[in-house]
Protein backbone atom coordinates (compact mmCIF):
# COMPACT_ATOMS: atom_id res chain seq x y z
CA UNK A 1 0.00 0.00 0.00
CA UNK A 2 1.46 3.40 -1.07
CA UNK A 3 2.17 5.76 1.71
CA UNK A 4 2.20 8.83 -0.10
CA UNK A 5 -0.14 11.93 0.05
CA UNK A 6 -3.50 11.38 -0.40
CA UNK A 7 -7.10 13.13 0.00
CA UNK A 8 -8.93 12.85 2.95
CA UNK A 9 -11.90 9.77 2.51
CA UNK A 10 -15.23 10.77 2.81
CA UNK A 11 -15.47 9.32 5.99
CA UNK A 12 -12.19 11.19 7.41
CA UNK A 13 -13.91 14.38 6.35
CA UNK A 14 -16.98 12.94 8.94
CA UNK A 15 -14.49 12.11 11.29
CA UNK A 16 -12.86 15.50 11.16
CA UNK A 17 -16.32 17.19 11.76
CA UNK A 18 -17.92 14.94 14.73
CA UNK A 19 -18.63 16.30 17.68
CA UNK A 20 -15.51 15.23 19.53
CA UNK A 21 -14.03 17.53 16.67
CA UNK A 22 -15.96 20.18 18.01
CA UNK A 23 -15.65 19.64 21.79
CA UNK A 24 -12.05 20.14 21.25
CA UNK A 25 -12.54 23.21 19.88
CA UNK A 26 -14.24 25.06 22.38
CA UNK A 27 -12.07 23.68 24.89
CA UNK A 28 -9.52 26.43 23.37
CA UNK A 29 -12.45 28.58 23.14
CA UNK A 30 -12.74 27.67 27.17
CA UNK A 31 -9.30 27.63 27.88
CA UNK A 32 -9.04 31.58 25.83
CA UNK A 33 -11.91 33.19 27.70
CA UNK A 34 -10.30 31.91 31.66
CA UNK A 35 -6.99 33.96 30.33
CA UNK A 36 -9.35 37.03 28.50
CA UNK A 37 -10.91 36.59 32.25
CA UNK A 38 -8.16 36.76 33.90
CA UNK A 39 -7.01 39.65 32.09
CA UNK A 40 -9.49 42.24 32.99
CA UNK A 41 -8.28 44.34 35.35
CA UNK A 42 -5.26 45.36 33.32
CA UNK A 43 -4.82 48.32 31.64
CA UNK A 44 -6.63 49.39 29.02
CA UNK A 45 -6.26 52.33 26.05
CA UNK A 46 -8.10 55.49 25.05
CA UNK A 47 -9.96 52.67 22.72
CA UNK A 48 -11.81 51.80 25.65
CA UNK A 49 -13.57 55.50 26.02
CA UNK A 50 -13.67 55.52 21.98
CA UNK A 51 -16.42 52.37 22.25
CA UNK A 52 -18.28 53.65 25.41
CA UNK A 53 -18.85 57.10 23.72
CA UNK A 54 -19.99 55.27 20.82
CA UNK A 55 -22.19 53.15 23.10
CA UNK A 56 -23.45 56.37 24.83
CA UNK A 57 -24.41 58.46 21.07
CA UNK A 58 -25.80 55.48 19.83
CA UNK A 59 -28.05 54.92 22.12
CA UNK A 60 -28.95 58.55 23.49
CA UNK A 61 -29.15 60.19 20.09
CA UNK A 62 -31.36 59.16 16.75
CA UNK A 63 -29.23 57.79 13.85
CA UNK A 64 -29.38 61.42 12.00
CA UNK A 65 -27.10 62.64 14.93
CA UNK A 66 -24.76 59.84 15.05
CA UNK A 67 -22.05 60.53 12.47
CA UNK A 68 -22.31 64.85 13.27
CA UNK A 69 -21.99 64.46 17.55
CA UNK A 70 -18.89 66.21 19.09
CA UNK A 71 -19.73 65.72 22.08
CA UNK A 72 -16.28 63.56 23.02
CA UNK A 73 -13.27 64.23 20.56
CA UNK A 74 -13.82 60.46 19.91
CA UNK A 75 -16.57 60.40 17.42
CA UNK A 76 -17.72 57.61 15.44
CA UNK A 77 -15.47 57.06 12.49
CA UNK A 78 -16.67 53.10 11.80
CA UNK A 79 -19.20 52.16 9.17
CA UNK A 80 -22.70 52.45 9.57
CA UNK A 81 -23.01 48.16 11.09
CA UNK A 82 -20.46 48.30 13.78
CA UNK A 83 -22.37 51.85 14.89
CA UNK A 84 -25.28 49.49 14.90
CA UNK A 85 -23.55 46.73 16.65
CA UNK A 86 -22.86 49.49 19.35
CA UNK A 87 -26.35 50.75 19.60
CA UNK A 88 -26.88 46.46 20.17
CA UNK A 89 -25.08 46.43 22.87
CA UNK A 90 -25.52 50.00 24.66
CA UNK A 91 -29.24 48.44 25.26
CA UNK A 92 -27.81 46.11 27.74
CA UNK A 93 -24.95 48.23 28.66
CA UNK A 94 -28.02 50.92 29.88
CA UNK A 95 -29.42 47.86 32.00
CA UNK A 96 -25.76 47.25 33.95
CA UNK A 97 -25.10 50.89 34.56
CA UNK A 98 -27.34 53.93 32.64
CA UNK A 99 -24.22 56.17 33.68
CA UNK A 100 -22.16 53.80 30.91
CA UNK A 101 -24.47 55.36 28.05
CA UNK A 102 -25.41 59.24 29.08
CA UNK A 103 -23.42 61.08 26.17
CA UNK A 104 -22.72 63.79 28.77
CA UNK A 105 -22.24 62.64 32.03
CA UNK A 106 -20.58 59.47 30.85
CA UNK A 107 -17.87 61.21 29.45
CA UNK A 108 -14.82 59.53 30.67
CA UNK A 109 -16.22 56.97 32.54
CA UNK A 110 -14.39 53.68 33.65
CA UNK A 111 -16.08 51.97 36.97
CA UNK A 112 -15.20 48.65 37.39
CA UNK A 113 -19.01 48.05 36.42
CA UNK A 114 -18.28 49.58 32.45
CA UNK A 115 -14.75 47.82 32.33
CA UNK A 116 -15.96 44.45 33.19
CA UNK A 117 -19.47 44.93 30.82
CA UNK A 118 -16.98 45.89 27.90
CA UNK A 119 -14.72 43.51 28.34
CA UNK A 120 -17.43 40.83 28.53
CA UNK A 121 -18.44 41.86 25.37
CA UNK A 122 -15.31 41.57 23.41
CA UNK A 123 -15.03 37.84 24.68
CA UNK A 124 -18.93 37.26 23.67
CA UNK A 125 -17.74 38.92 20.06
CA UNK A 126 -14.92 36.37 19.83
CA UNK A 127 -17.31 33.38 18.89
CA UNK A 128 -17.26 34.81 15.00
CA UNK A 129 -13.45 34.20 15.42
CA UNK A 130 -14.15 30.87 16.84
CA UNK A 131 -17.02 30.17 13.89
CA UNK A 132 -14.58 31.40 11.69
CA UNK A 133 -11.66 28.98 12.32
CA UNK A 134 -13.56 26.23 13.04
CA UNK A 135 -15.26 26.34 9.19
CA UNK A 136 -11.90 26.96 7.95
CA UNK A 137 -10.12 23.83 9.63
CA UNK A 138 -13.40 21.28 10.29
CA UNK A 139 -12.27 19.03 6.68
CA UNK A 140 -8.53 19.05 8.18
CA UNK A 141 -6.64 16.19 10.30
CA UNK A 142 -6.24 16.73 13.69
CA UNK A 143 -2.71 17.43 13.87
CA UNK A 144 -3.38 20.57 12.00
CA UNK A 145 -6.37 21.76 13.27
CA UNK A 146 -4.76 21.94 16.34
CA UNK A 147 -2.01 23.81 15.41
CA UNK A 148 -4.14 26.50 13.82
CA UNK A 149 -6.42 26.59 16.58
CA UNK A 150 -3.90 27.46 18.94
CA UNK A 151 -2.00 29.81 16.24
CA UNK A 152 -5.56 31.73 16.24
CA UNK A 153 -7.73 31.17 19.45
CA UNK A 154 -4.51 31.69 21.75
CA UNK A 155 -3.53 34.43 19.59
CA UNK A 156 -0.91 36.45 21.95
CA UNK A 157 -1.48 39.50 19.80
CA UNK A 158 -5.52 39.29 19.90
CA UNK A 159 -4.88 39.13 23.60
CA UNK A 160 -2.68 41.95 23.94
CA UNK A 161 -4.74 44.56 21.25
CA UNK A 162 -8.38 43.24 21.94
CA UNK A 163 -8.44 42.07 25.82
CA UNK A 164 -5.87 44.18 27.17
CA UNK A 165 -5.53 46.96 25.06
CA UNK A 166 -9.07 46.82 23.97
CA UNK A 167 -11.23 46.83 20.31
CA UNK A 168 -12.91 44.29 18.53
CA UNK A 169 -10.71 42.67 16.03
CA UNK A 170 -11.23 39.07 17.01
CA UNK A 171 -15.22 39.75 16.28
CA UNK A 172 -14.38 41.31 12.63
CA UNK A 173 -11.09 39.06 11.90
CA UNK A 174 -13.78 36.51 12.43
CA UNK A 175 -16.31 37.53 9.85
CA UNK A 176 -13.07 36.95 7.25
CA UNK A 177 -12.45 33.62 8.04
CA UNK A 178 -15.95 33.19 7.49
CA UNK A 179 -15.66 34.70 3.96
CA UNK A 180 -12.64 33.07 3.25
CA UNK A 181 -14.17 29.81 4.58
CA UNK A 182 -16.89 29.87 1.92
CA UNK A 183 -14.41 30.46 -0.72
CA UNK A 184 -12.26 28.22 -0.03
CA UNK A 185 -15.65 25.56 0.01
CA UNK A 186 -16.48 26.77 -3.54
CA UNK A 187 -19.16 28.83 -2.33
CA UNK A 188 -18.57 32.44 -3.98
CA UNK A 189 -21.81 34.04 -3.51
CA UNK A 190 -21.21 33.68 0.28
CA UNK A 191 -18.11 34.28 0.34
CA UNK A 192 -18.79 37.64 -1.67
CA UNK A 193 -21.77 38.47 0.55
CA UNK A 194 -19.93 37.96 4.41
CA UNK A 195 -16.99 40.34 3.16
CA UNK A 196 -19.16 42.97 1.96
CA UNK A 197 -20.79 42.74 5.54
CA UNK A 198 -17.18 43.15 6.65
CA UNK A 199 -16.59 46.11 4.73
CA UNK A 200 -20.03 47.81 6.02
CA UNK A 201 -18.38 46.85 9.95
CA UNK A 202 -15.29 48.08 8.97
CA UNK A 203 -13.77 49.82 5.97
CA UNK A 204 -10.01 49.41 6.57
CA UNK A 205 -10.80 45.66 5.25
CA UNK A 206 -11.19 47.09 1.62
CA UNK A 207 -7.49 46.78 1.39
CA UNK A 208 -8.40 43.17 -0.21
CA UNK A 209 -11.01 44.26 -2.41
CA UNK A 210 -9.47 44.24 -5.38
CA UNK A 211 -8.38 40.19 -5.15
CA UNK A 212 -11.97 39.42 -3.74
CA UNK A 213 -13.47 41.75 -7.21
CA UNK A 214 -10.53 39.92 -9.51
CA UNK A 215 -11.14 36.57 -7.94
CA UNK A 216 -15.05 36.26 -8.33
CA UNK A 217 -15.20 38.07 -11.13
CA UNK A 218 -13.38 35.39 -12.83
CA UNK A 219 -13.89 31.96 -10.68
CA UNK A 220 -17.80 32.83 -10.29
CA UNK A 221 -18.72 35.34 -13.42
CA UNK A 222 -16.90 34.20 -15.74
CA UNK A 223 -17.72 31.47 -18.33
CA UNK A 224 -20.04 32.23 -20.93
CA UNK A 225 -22.27 35.58 -21.99
CA UNK A 226 -25.57 34.57 -20.22
CA UNK A 227 -24.37 32.74 -17.23
CA UNK A 228 -21.71 34.98 -16.62
CA UNK A 229 -24.04 38.22 -16.85
CA UNK A 230 -26.63 36.30 -14.80
CA UNK A 231 -24.57 35.32 -11.84
CA UNK A 232 -22.66 39.24 -12.14
CA UNK A 233 -26.28 40.90 -11.46
CA UNK A 234 -26.53 38.39 -8.57
CA UNK A 235 -22.91 38.86 -6.65
CA UNK A 236 -24.01 42.77 -7.66
CA UNK A 237 -27.27 42.50 -5.84
CA UNK A 238 -26.14 41.01 -2.85
CA UNK A 239 -23.41 43.14 -2.42
CA UNK A 240 -25.41 46.30 -3.06
CA UNK A 241 -28.30 44.93 -0.79
CA UNK A 242 -25.66 44.84 1.86
CA UNK A 243 -23.93 48.16 1.72
CA UNK A 244 -28.08 49.52 1.12
CA UNK A 245 -28.95 48.31 4.72
CA UNK A 246 -25.84 49.74 5.86
CA UNK A 247 -25.62 53.13 4.58
CA UNK A 248 -29.20 53.62 3.28
CA UNK A 249 -30.53 55.20 5.93
CA UNK A 250 -27.75 58.20 6.01
CA UNK A 251 -28.39 57.94 2.14
CA UNK A 252 -31.89 58.81 2.59
CA UNK A 253 -30.85 61.40 5.18
CA UNK A 254 -28.64 63.35 2.74
CA UNK A 255 -25.61 62.23 4.77
CA UNK A 256 -23.90 60.21 3.15
CA UNK A 257 -20.73 62.79 2.30
CA UNK A 258 -20.30 63.68 6.01
CA UNK A 259 -20.26 59.86 7.37
CA UNK A 260 -17.27 59.66 4.02
CA UNK A 261 -15.87 62.38 5.73
CA UNK A 262 -15.78 60.26 9.22
CA UNK A 263 -14.84 57.16 7.49
CA UNK A 264 -11.59 58.45 5.51
CA UNK A 265 -10.03 61.53 7.31
CA UNK A 266 -7.32 61.61 5.07
CA UNK A 267 -5.38 65.02 7.50
CA UNK A 268 -4.10 62.54 10.12
CA UNK A 269 -0.61 61.80 9.44
CA UNK A 270 1.41 59.26 7.25
CA UNK A 271 1.95 57.17 10.39
CA UNK A 272 0.29 56.49 13.41
CA UNK A 273 1.73 58.00 16.84
CA UNK A 274 3.75 54.73 17.55
CA UNK A 275 5.41 54.13 13.63
CA UNK A 276 4.00 50.89 12.89
CA UNK A 277 6.93 48.84 11.61
CA UNK A 278 6.52 49.65 7.47
CA UNK A 279 8.06 50.41 4.44
CA UNK A 280 7.27 54.68 5.60
CA UNK A 281 9.40 53.91 8.29
CA UNK A 282 12.12 53.79 6.46
CA UNK A 283 11.21 56.17 4.27
CA UNK A 284 10.96 59.32 7.25
CA UNK A 285 14.26 57.89 8.28
CA UNK A 286 16.06 58.49 5.52
CA UNK A 287 14.11 62.22 5.46
CA UNK A 288 15.44 62.84 8.32
CA UNK A 289 18.94 61.67 8.43
CA UNK A 290 19.97 63.49 4.89
CA UNK A 291 18.02 66.72 6.81
CA UNK A 292 20.56 66.08 9.47
CA UNK A 293 23.93 65.76 6.97
CA UNK A 294 22.49 68.46 4.95
CA UNK A 295 22.30 71.39 8.09
CA UNK A 296 25.95 69.97 9.00
CA UNK A 297 27.00 70.80 5.35
CA UNK A 298 25.64 74.09 6.02
CA UNK A 299 22.56 73.81 4.13
CA UNK A 300 19.17 76.23 5.23
CA UNK A 301 17.45 73.07 6.13
CA UNK A 302 13.85 73.38 7.99
CA UNK A 303 12.63 71.43 10.87
CA UNK A 304 8.87 70.72 9.69
CA UNK A 305 6.53 72.20 12.08
CA UNK A 306 3.37 69.30 11.52
CA UNK A 307 3.85 65.66 12.78
CA UNK A 308 3.83 62.83 10.96
CA UNK A 309 1.92 60.82 13.55
CA UNK A 310 -1.18 63.20 14.01
CA UNK A 311 -3.95 61.38 15.94
CA UNK A 312 -6.33 64.05 14.78
CA UNK A 313 -7.20 65.63 11.76
CA UNK A 314 -4.80 68.44 10.72
CA UNK A 315 -1.78 68.97 8.69
CA UNK A 316 0.35 65.60 8.30
CA UNK A 317 3.49 64.32 6.36
CA UNK A 318 5.95 66.64 6.51
CA UNK A 319 9.38 65.85 4.95
CA UNK A 320 12.43 68.24 4.80
CA UNK A 321 13.50 66.80 1.87
CA UNK A 322 12.63 64.01 0.15
CA UNK A 323 9.20 64.39 -1.60
CA UNK A 324 5.74 64.65 0.11
CA UNK A 325 3.95 61.65 0.67
CA UNK A 326 -0.39 61.96 -0.18
CA UNK A 327 -2.91 59.48 0.45
CA UNK A 328 -3.06 59.23 -3.46
CA UNK A 329 0.46 58.02 -3.23
CA UNK A 330 0.26 55.19 -0.91
CA UNK A 331 -3.18 54.33 -2.87
CA UNK A 332 -1.04 53.39 -5.80
CA UNK A 333 1.55 51.97 -3.97
CA UNK A 334 -0.67 49.69 -2.69
CA UNK A 335 -2.53 48.54 -5.71
CA UNK A 336 1.13 48.20 -7.47
CA UNK A 337 2.15 45.78 -4.74
CA UNK A 338 -0.77 43.94 -5.27
CA UNK A 339 -0.89 43.61 -9.46
CA UNK A 340 1.15 40.41 -9.02
CA UNK A 341 -1.28 38.61 -7.00
CA UNK A 342 -4.41 39.85 -8.65
CA UNK A 343 -3.06 38.54 -11.86
CA UNK A 344 -2.41 35.18 -10.46
CA UNK A 345 -5.70 35.36 -9.06
CA UNK A 346 -7.43 36.30 -12.99
CA UNK A 347 -5.11 33.88 -14.53
CA UNK A 348 -6.17 30.89 -12.03
CA UNK A 349 -8.55 31.70 -9.66
CA UNK A 350 -7.92 28.18 -7.02
CA UNK A 351 -10.23 28.43 -4.24
CA UNK A 352 -7.33 26.73 -2.32
CA UNK A 353 -4.71 30.02 -2.79
CA UNK A 354 -7.08 32.51 -1.88
CA UNK A 355 -6.44 32.99 1.84
CA UNK A 356 -2.84 33.24 1.22
CA UNK A 357 -3.85 35.69 -1.61
CA UNK A 358 -5.92 37.54 0.80
CA UNK A 359 -3.10 37.84 3.70
CA UNK A 360 -0.98 39.21 0.73
CA UNK A 361 -3.36 42.13 0.03
CA UNK A 362 -3.47 42.76 3.67
CA UNK A 363 0.20 42.82 4.23
CA UNK A 364 0.49 45.23 1.32
CA UNK A 365 -1.80 47.78 2.96
CA UNK A 366 0.32 47.23 6.29
CA UNK A 367 3.86 48.13 4.76
CA UNK A 368 2.36 51.32 2.16
CA UNK A 369 -0.58 52.27 3.21
CA UNK A 370 -2.22 55.59 4.64
CA UNK A 371 -1.65 56.39 8.43
CA UNK A 372 -1.33 52.45 9.55
CA UNK A 373 -2.09 51.03 12.77
CA UNK A 374 0.69 48.80 14.17
CA UNK A 375 -2.33 46.78 15.26
CA UNK A 376 -3.34 45.84 11.30
CA UNK A 377 -0.89 43.40 11.26
CA UNK A 378 -3.49 41.39 12.73
CA UNK A 379 -5.41 41.34 9.33
CA UNK A 380 -2.60 39.09 7.86
CA UNK A 381 -0.91 37.54 10.67
CA UNK A 382 -4.78 35.80 11.56
CA UNK A 383 -5.13 34.52 7.96
CA UNK A 384 -1.31 33.37 7.37
CA UNK A 385 -2.04 30.85 10.73
CA UNK A 386 -4.19 29.44 8.44
CA UNK A 387 -1.93 28.53 5.66
CA UNK A 388 1.14 27.71 8.39
CA UNK A 389 -0.31 24.39 8.45
CA UNK A 390 0.21 23.50 4.68
CA UNK A 391 3.97 22.80 4.60
CA UNK A 392 7.51 23.46 6.02
CA UNK A 393 8.19 26.32 4.76
CA UNK A 394 5.26 28.35 5.27
CA UNK A 395 5.30 27.22 8.79
CA UNK A 396 8.45 28.91 9.04
CA UNK A 397 7.43 31.69 7.96
CA UNK A 398 4.46 32.35 10.15
CA UNK A 399 6.64 31.13 12.83
CA UNK A 400 9.16 34.22 12.84
CA UNK A 401 6.57 36.75 11.50
CA UNK A 402 3.59 36.18 14.15
CA UNK A 403 6.73 36.39 16.42
CA UNK A 404 7.97 39.42 14.77
CA UNK A 405 4.45 40.96 14.77
CA UNK A 406 3.44 40.73 18.31
CA UNK A 407 6.88 41.83 19.71
CA UNK A 408 6.05 44.83 17.40
CA UNK A 409 3.02 45.47 19.69
CA UNK A 410 4.44 45.77 23.09
CA UNK A 411 4.64 49.49 23.18
CA UNK A 412 0.97 49.35 23.61
CA UNK A 413 1.33 48.45 26.78
CA UNK A 414 3.21 50.60 28.66
CA UNK A 415 2.60 50.09 32.21
CA UNK A 416 4.84 48.05 34.21
CA UNK A 417 2.49 45.35 35.43
CA UNK A 418 1.30 44.77 31.95
CA UNK A 419 5.31 43.85 31.19
CA UNK A 420 5.19 40.48 32.49
CA UNK A 421 1.89 39.60 30.95
CA UNK A 422 2.84 40.66 27.48
CA UNK A 423 6.65 39.09 27.99
CA UNK A 424 4.94 35.71 28.82
CA UNK A 425 1.94 35.51 26.27
CA UNK A 426 4.67 35.53 23.86
CA UNK A 427 6.68 32.87 25.14
CA UNK A 428 4.04 30.80 25.43
CA UNK A 429 3.11 31.66 21.66
CA UNK A 430 6.25 30.75 20.89
CA UNK A 431 6.43 27.15 22.43
CA UNK A 432 3.44 26.41 21.52
CA UNK A 433 4.34 27.11 17.66
CA UNK A 434 7.56 25.00 17.75
CA UNK A 435 5.89 22.47 19.46
CA UNK A 436 2.98 21.93 17.45
CA UNK A 437 4.46 22.48 13.97
CA UNK A 438 7.61 20.36 14.96
CA UNK A 439 4.42 17.71 16.28
CA UNK A 440 2.97 17.91 12.52
CA UNK A 441 5.83 17.75 10.19
CA UNK A 442 7.55 15.19 12.17
CA UNK A 443 5.98 12.34 10.49
CA UNK A 444 6.94 13.83 6.68
CA UNK A 445 9.99 13.13 7.77
CA UNK A 446 9.57 9.52 8.95
CA UNK A 447 7.73 8.85 5.77
CA UNK A 448 10.47 10.29 3.59
CA UNK A 449 12.80 8.03 5.61
CA UNK A 450 10.72 4.70 5.09
CA UNK A 451 9.94 5.90 1.48
CA UNK A 452 13.89 6.41 0.87
CA UNK A 453 14.50 2.55 2.69
CA UNK A 454 11.92 1.01 0.64
CA UNK A 455 12.83 3.12 -3.11
CA UNK A 456 16.75 3.51 -3.02
CA UNK A 457 17.14 0.64 -5.09
CA UNK A 458 14.55 1.77 -7.72
CA UNK A 459 16.26 5.04 -7.63
CA UNK A 460 19.38 4.47 -7.87
CA UNK A 461 18.60 2.33 -11.32
CA UNK A 462 16.68 5.05 -12.58
CA UNK A 463 19.69 7.25 -12.12
CA UNK A 464 17.85 9.83 -10.26
CA UNK A 465 20.74 9.83 -7.72
CA UNK A 466 19.99 12.36 -4.71
CA UNK A 467 16.58 12.88 -5.36
CA UNK A 468 15.65 11.27 -1.83
CA UNK A 469 18.17 12.79 -0.08
CA UNK A 470 16.44 16.33 -1.30
CA UNK A 471 13.26 14.85 -0.05
CA UNK A 472 14.59 14.29 3.80
CA UNK A 473 15.45 18.25 3.42
CA UNK A 474 11.89 18.94 2.65
CA UNK A 475 10.95 17.43 5.76
CA UNK A 476 10.32 18.37 9.60
CA UNK A 477 10.29 22.17 10.98
CA UNK A 478 13.40 24.09 11.51
CA UNK A 479 14.58 27.74 11.48
CA UNK A 480 17.49 28.75 9.30
CA UNK A 481 20.46 30.71 11.13
CA UNK A 482 19.55 34.05 9.64
CA UNK A 483 16.00 33.72 11.14
CA UNK A 484 17.72 32.51 14.49
CA UNK A 485 19.81 35.62 14.48
CA UNK A 486 17.29 37.85 13.47
CA UNK A 487 14.82 36.64 16.88
CA UNK A 488 17.60 36.78 18.67
CA UNK A 489 18.06 40.73 17.63
CA UNK A 490 14.67 41.27 19.14
CA UNK A 491 16.26 40.23 22.49
CA UNK A 492 19.15 43.13 22.17
CA UNK A 493 16.56 45.24 20.95
CA UNK A 494 14.06 44.62 24.02
CA UNK A 495 16.58 44.63 26.71
CA UNK A 496 18.36 47.70 25.25
CA UNK A 497 14.74 49.95 25.68
CA UNK A 498 13.49 48.25 28.87
CA UNK A 499 16.77 47.90 30.55
CA UNK A 500 20.03 49.76 29.17
CA UNK A 501 18.78 52.97 27.78
CA UNK A 502 17.45 53.93 30.96
CA UNK A 503 20.47 52.56 33.14
CA UNK A 504 22.51 54.45 30.61
CA UNK A 505 20.96 57.96 29.53
CA UNK A 506 18.03 58.31 31.86
CA UNK A 507 15.64 60.20 30.08
CA UNK A 508 17.57 61.52 27.26
CA UNK A 509 16.44 60.45 23.91
CA UNK A 510 13.51 58.91 25.27
CA UNK A 511 12.38 58.09 21.74
CA UNK A 512 15.18 55.98 20.75
CA UNK A 513 13.88 52.53 22.24
CA UNK A 514 10.46 52.95 20.21
CA UNK A 515 12.29 54.14 17.23
CA UNK A 516 14.53 51.09 17.16
CA UNK A 517 11.49 48.63 17.86
CA UNK A 518 9.48 50.12 14.22
CA UNK A 519 12.63 50.04 12.53
CA UNK A 520 13.71 46.20 13.56
CA UNK A 521 10.30 44.89 13.10
CA UNK A 522 10.25 46.80 9.87
CA UNK A 523 12.74 44.58 8.20
CA UNK A 524 10.77 41.22 9.50
CA UNK A 525 7.49 42.54 8.00
CA UNK A 526 9.69 43.67 4.99
CA UNK A 527 11.63 40.24 4.87
CA UNK A 528 7.88 38.31 4.93
CA UNK A 529 6.14 40.44 2.23
CA UNK A 530 8.89 39.69 -0.09
CA UNK A 531 8.37 35.98 1.22
CA UNK A 532 4.83 36.36 0.44
CA UNK A 533 5.16 38.09 -3.08
CA UNK A 534 7.99 35.02 -4.14
CA UNK A 535 4.93 32.36 -2.98
CA UNK A 536 2.89 34.41 -4.88
CA UNK A 537 4.61 34.65 -8.01
CA UNK A 538 5.90 31.11 -8.01
CA UNK A 539 2.23 29.38 -7.67
CA UNK A 540 1.01 27.68 -10.17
Amino acid sequence: MGMGKQKLSSKQVHNSCSPKTTTTVWWYFLVSTCIKVLLFPSYHSTDFEVHRNWLALTHSLPLSQWYFDETSPWTLDYPPFFAYFECFLSFFASLVDPQMVHLQEGLNYSSNTVIYFQRVTVVLSDLSLLYGVYRLTRNMDSRKQKVIWSSVIWSPMLFIVDHVHFQYNGFLIGILLISLSYLEEGRDLLGGFVFAVLLCFKHLFAVAAPVYFVYLLRHYCWGGMIKGFSRLLIMGGAVAAVFAAAFGPFFYLGQIEQVIRRLFPFGRGLCHAYWAPNFWVFYIMSDKGLAFMLRKLGFDIKTPAASFTAGLVGDSSPFSVLPQISPIVTFIMVLLALSPCLLKAWKNPQPKMITRWIAYAYTCGFLFGWHVHEKASLHFVIPLAIVAAQTPEDARHYFLLSIVSCYSLFPLLFEAQEYPVKVLLLLLHTILMWSGFSAQFYDGAETARVLTSRTKKKIDQSGSKGSSSAGLKKGGFAIGWIDRNYLVGLVVVEVWGQFLHPLLLGDKLAFVPLMLISIYCSLGIMYSWIWQLRSVVNSV
